[in-house]
């Protein structure tokens, strides 16, 4: 109690505490709860002009986002650390001590957009341009308007229904970190002046080269917030823009769940590594007998139930079960007429096998082949870039067709390798 004061009050307004302090912090507010560019930029001025007045002989450290708004202080950074608060990418400015350290610089609004990130904005605005008619015509309200098409600007850009998910990826270990997250700060704002959308409405993931950790897939960043709900061919799904590296919903397999609509009629169909059950919804919507959802993760497998009552089905003839998908085919659950198989491409779990779609797809389609009806059929898909279908061991069993192309919906067609999918259909082999 001697060491800490608390006070409640504007800081801005505030008088200096006496003797002056060594060092003055402040991590300002960021998103919904100021407003507009112009609040943002006034705000920022205004620190800047208090801690140059009040704290001239003081060290200031400022966090921030790293979107270019520090400039806004009017004070000169002697060191910018670039830090991470959750998936938002952040900067550190130390700025000391703040009487010399005036920078004219201007505000952030009126701040042109770098030539690269110009060039950036004009990909982004050519390719709205290209799918807004067939985007309209169809009725897709989420899809992927960026995909690293300038290299310096390497992230993928998805809107869903008035927001958009900046992903970034991992660039190489010769550019330096304080490069990429420049970049990273003015390929959002390329994204916000294209689309126009509020800053509040633009997230940013940083999607880094996976490692064989347990549980990756299914860890939350730390700020979780509210999830909103978006629309695809009529139905409604929960995503979460900003707590997991995934949203939820595959914008890539759009048309691997209208297929899966189109078959599913009057069939028992199986969902296997279900995720978030989008393309169970889907089988539900296409008049499907009954489903079966299996997924190892419970919170998977909640969210499932959550898009399957959004879209009002309910019931004995839904199932969702929480297993280990490969564990689970050995029991031997029942017979099924279609079975959706996208698995990841590795996963290690203390509750599950180790699973590498590479080195196991074969034993894992021929356990699905054990629980397939006569006339079924097994659609198998996968994200690994580098998978190589086994096509010798399993061309004996199963007459395989690659449906990979006609799968790719038209705001992917730059990325084919962005997915691979296969029906495959039983030969005329005994099945035990």
């Amino acid at each position: 109690d001697e060491h800490v004061v608390f006070s409640h009050a504007n800081a801005l307004q505030r008088p200096a505490p006496t003797p002056a302090p060594a060092l003055v912090v402040s991590n300002l507010p960021f998103g919904s709860r100021l407003g507009d560019d112009r609040t943002t930029a006034a705000l920022y001025r205004d620190l800047g002009d208090v801690l140059r007045e009040r704290y001239p002989d003081s060290t200031a450290a400022v966090l921030t986002l790293a979107d270019g708004r520090g400039r806004n202080l009017g004070l000169r950074a002697k060191r910018r650390y670039a830090l991470s608060n959750g998936a938002l990418a952040c900067e550190l400015l130390l700025i000391e001590p703040t009487a010399g350290s005036r920078e004219r610089s201007a505000p952030m609004e009126e701040k042109p957009l770098s030539e690269g990130a110009q060039m950036a904005a004009n990909r982004i605005a050519k390719n709205l341009r290209h799918l807004r008619k067939r985007l309209e015509r169809d009725g897709i309200t989420c899809y992927r308007v960026y995909d690293a098409d300038i290299p310096d600007y390497a992230a993928a850009v998805d809107v869903y229904e008035g927001h958009a998910v900046v992903q970034e990826y991992q660039a190489p270990s010769t550019i330096p970190e304080e490069t990429t997250r420049r970049r990273l700060g003015e390929l959002v704002r390329a994204v916000r002046d294209v689309l126009q959308f509020p800053r509040e409405n633009v997230s940013v993931k940083t999607r880094r080269r996976q490692k064989q950790r347990q549980g990756d897939q299914y860890q939350a960043t730390p700020n979780d917030t509210s999830p909103m709900v978006v629309h695809e061919a009529g139905l409604k799904f929960e995503v979460q823009l900003r707590s997991y590296l995934d949203t939820g919903l595959y914008l890539d397999h759009r048309l691997v769940r209208d297929w899966i609509r189109e078959h599913a009629r009057d069939k028992d169909v199986l969902n296997l590594f279900s995720y978030t059950g989008a393309a169970t919804v889907h089988a539900a919507a296409g008049g499907a007998r009954s489903t079966t959802s299996v997924d190892l993760s419970a919170t998977y497998l909640a969210w499932a139930q959550r898009n399957l009552e959004l879209n009002g089905f309910t019931g004995h003839r839904h199932r969702l079960v929480q297993a280990d998908v490969m564990r689970w085919l050995d029991s031997k659950p029942g017979r099924f007429d279609l079975i959706y198989v996208d698995p990841p491409t590795f996963s290690n779990s203390k509750r599950a096998e180790d699973f590498d779609v590479q080195r196991q797809h074969v034993e894992l389609l021929e356990r699905c082949l054990q629980l397939l009806r006569p006339g079924g059929v097994i659609l198998f898909s996968n994200h690994f870039r580098r998978f190589s279908l086994d096509t010798e061991a399993l061309a004996p069993m199963l007459d395989i067709q690659n449906v990979s192309r006609a799968m790719l919906p038209v705001d992917f067609e730059r990325d084919p390798r962005i997915h691979q999918v296969y029906v495959l259909r039983p030969r005329s082999v005994s099945i035990q």
